[in-house]
């Protein structure tokens, strides 16, 4: 029994000091292969639903304590890189959807439009999202962690913590960061079984959907995918370049590899705001920033979103012949962006903002319901490349732009954003 016990105390070890990046693309090769050539094996999905469900049932909690706690510790007031980040993450949502009208109009598109999409409901203007955007905002807490509405759980956390930071005392405050480091923890431990969540997951999708989504709307799966990994790799790096003046790829690298590859699988931007909590930790970020602007990413920070509301509304305007001008594009740019901002707060994502937008051009509702019903044929490929831009893309920025103060402020740089002079003269120092 002893040497069963060292035995599998010695597999334990080895499985939690290999790299986990290692074991997530292990366990979705496995999850691929049994997809294909293993189709009754259904309880593997039960691993996928298991580690999602974790991650979706702490995340909540985890925004809640950890944006609180932050605020309730800090000595000074969000400074100037807060700022920042949010002018990144709007700029990019927009950027996003002027990159997709150039795509569109280079690649147009059309799709089979057969019958009307039926049992769903998409809001009927902007002010609509809005309108639920804001009735999330004030929202009651216990209804908010519950639902896991996230704009709801920021503006109470954030409201708690000031409030704590203004009258609790120091013990008071040391708890709070006690239960953030606890819950932390937790969620740590779970995305250490991520690799089985994800071969879990990846199994479902190969075995219930196989290649046939590639045939059927294969170019305009394509032209989603390819604006989408434009706008990561080359839009959102330049703007990186801009604020840093330095070679933005080691850290969007980085962001793909250890938030994009689980936010593709799990497919949801709550999911993975544990796995990019985390991440902002290993960047050595300032925890009292990134603690608030993780979880407002997942709200405003919609790049992914804005390029699919724009790519499918120009793709039904074009099968049914309409001529978009360049200013109805612009216009449509604008609200896409800004409908992907609230898209969080609608039932169904982005793809239910595709309705508003259509009725820029005066397409029908039943039309553009059936555009949706498109989008969710695709969306097993379409909503998970989106949700890796967009949850990618908070650390990135987020990281922008707490670099760029410590730039400005002549403070180094963990050692993989340092040129090669800095590195030289960091050895020579010690």
């Amino acid at each position: 029994m002893s040497a069963f016990k060292k035995y599998v105390a010695a597999i334990a070890r080895c499985y939690t000091q290999s790299s986990l990046i290692l074991r997530i693309v292990i366990g979705l090769v496995i999850g691929a292969f049994l997809g294909v050539f293993v189709k009754n094996w259904t309880f593997l999905g039960v691993l996928g639903d298991l580690f999602v469900g974790g991650l979706k049932a702490m995340a909540p909690i985890l925004v809640f304590v950890i944006v609180s706690g932050a605020l309730a510790q800090s000595r000074s007031r969000l400074d100037s890189r807060f700022g920042t980040v949010l002018f990144l993450y709007l700029l990019t949502t927009l950027d996003a959807a002027v990159l997709a009208v150039f795509t569109s109009f280079a690649f147009p598109q059309k799709v089979a439009l057969q019958s009307a999409s039926e049992g769903l409901t998409a809001p009927q203007g902007l002010s609509e999202v809005f309108s639920t955007l804001l009735s999330n905002l004030v929202a009651n807490p216990f209804l908010a962690i519950t639902n896991g509405n996230y704009i709801g759980i920021l503006f109470w956390a954030v409201l708690f913590g000031l409030a704590m930071k203004r009258i609790a005392s120091e013990e008071s405050k040391t708890f709070m960061v006690n239960v953030s480091d606890a819950v932390s923890q937790i969620v740590r431990w779970i995305i250490g079984f991520a690799p089985f969540g994800i071969c879990g997951l990846v199994y479902t999708n190969v075995s219930t959907n196989g290649l046939s989504i590639f045939q059927d709307y294969g170019k305009l799966l394509a032209l989603l995918v390819g604006t989408m990994l434009l706008q990561a790799l080359v839009i959102a790096p330049f703007i990186a370049f801009l604020f840093l003046h330095r070679n933005p790829y080691p850290l969007l690298f980085r962001c793909l590899r250890e938030s994009g590859v689980t936010a593709f699988f799990t497919r949801s931007s709550a999911a993975n705001i544990p796995v990019n909590m985390a991440l902002c930790e290993k960047l050595e970020l300032d925890k009292d920033m990134y603690s608030v602007a993780i979880p407002l990413g997942a709200t405003i920070n919609m790049d992914g979103a804005a390029i699919t509301i724009t790519v499918m509304t120009l793709a039904a305007a074009n099968t049914l012949g309409i001529q978009v001008s360049i200013p109805a594009a612009i216009v449509l740019s604008f609200l896409s962006a800004l409908g992907a901002c609230g898209a969080s707060g609608v039932a169904g994502g982005s793809l239910l903002l595709i309705p508003m937008a259509c009725s820029l051009f005066g397409i029908s509702n039943d039309v553009a319901m059936q555009v949706v019903a498109v989008g969710f044929i695709i969306g097993v490929v379409q909503d998970s490349v989106e949700t890796a831009l967009n949850s990618s893309g908070d650390v990135m920025f987020a990281a922008t732009a707490d670099y760029a103060q410590r730039i400005r402020e002549g403070k180094p740089l963990p050692e993989f954003m340092q040129t090669k002079k800095e590195r030289a003269a960091a050895k020579a120092q010690s």
